[in-house]
């Protein structure tokens, strides 16, 4: 589609590491996540995405290297939507319906740029 760009979506999230959901709560988050991603992608606006896991580790500038993510203000980065969209407003109306947001998450768009 003509003058459309490329945003992404970064979903936040304070994790529970104690709470573990039932199989009735993961059937509901994984019919919430399945709506929301296929009606995204049914308008061809849905160009990828992807679930974060919680282990990983990190590279400072003096290359040094520890475990972990990086958790600011207790929330972590759970995940990524790259959508298509004529702006920034389309592209928040696109993420205002984010089951992330059921959760107690957040969701943060910003534009995509060429490297």
């Amino acid at each position: 589609m003509e003058n459309e760009h490329t945003f992404m979506m970064l979903y936040r999230l304070t994790p529970n590491f104690e709470h573990r959901p039932t199989e009735e709560e993961q059937t509901k988050m994984q019919q919430q996540w399945g709506k929301f991603i296929g009606t995204i992608a049914l308008k061809e606006k849905l160009v990828s995405t992807y679930r974060l896991g919680f282990e990983g580790k990190q590279i400072s500038s003096d290359s040094s290297v520890t475990d972990g993510i990086n958790v600011l203000e207790s929330q972590v980065v759970s995940g990524n939507m790259v959508v298509k969209a004529h702006s920034l407003e389309e592209a928040t109306e696109i993420a205002q319906d984010c089951p992330i947001l059921l959760m107690g998450g957040t969701v943060e768009i910003r534009k995509v740029m060429p490297m």
